[in-house]
């Protein structure tokens, strides 16, 4: 049977990394509601027309005409065999009206959460530096540059910070996905569904437990 892969995980967790290695390795699209909402701005579909409107007004999607979008677009060839979805369902409410595509479409939801510590996470974020000259990604924590604060490759380069890699922003981030995102685990846990991998592994391990669930 088709499956719907829906990861989950917070900010930081390595959910996009796992989500293109299963896209090109399983062949699956990879379907994201913010890919969706930013290519309505040129689409010529009442429906399009329609959320241009709310948006246009500031207001948020409602879950049903989210939903409608979602169906819409995995109704297209390339999502017959399954597929990944990044960024919904968000609520339990959404969750549910997904069950029913799924239903409607004859596939498998498999929820699976790639679950890192907190702490771990803020390390990874707030130690992120990059090179401005080659964009080599380092960190002070896990993959420090050999001299202080500047790239092996280009020593006259100072590493700089992202700004919203600070520990504040960081931590504000990690608050709001639990505010979030812990009624959608919650969910599929009392469901009985959702799998858990620990993301806390290199990302060839990662994704080979998650080939094995998804399979």
């Amino acid at each position: 049977m088709a499956k719907i892969i829906v990861l989950m995980g917070a900010p930081g967790a390595g959910k996009g990394t796992q989500a293109r290695l299963l896209q090109e390795r399983l062949h699956l699209p990879q379907i994201s509601t913010g890919d969706i909402f930013r290519a309505l701005k040129n689409a010529q579909t009442p429906l399009a027309q329609e959320v241009r409107d709310i948006m246009t007004r500031g207001q948020l999607v409602p879950d049903e005409l989210t939903i409608r979008l979602v169906k819409e677009r995995t109704a297209q060839d390339d999502c017959r065999n399954g597929y990944i979805l990044d960024g919904f369902p968000r609520t339990p409410a959404q969750a549910r009206s997904l069950g029913q595509l799924a239903a409607e479409q004859a596939m498998d939801i498999i929820p699976v959460l790639i679950d890192v510590p907190h702490e771990l996470l803020e390390k990874r974020m707030t130690g992120r530096r990059n090179c401005p000259v080659c964009n080599e990604i380092y960190n002070l924590y896990f993959k420090p540059p050999r001299n202080d604060n500047v790239c092996d490759l280009h020593p006259e380069a100072q590493l700089v910070q992202r700004a919203d890699d600070n520990a504040e922003t960081v931590r504000a981030r990690l608050a709001t996905y639990d505010e979030q995102t812990r009624p959608l685990i919650d969910y599929y846990k009392a469901a009985g569904v959702l799998q858990s991998v620990d993301g806390t592994r290199e990302p060839e391990e990662i994704y080979r437990e998650l080939e094995q669930i998804v399979r």
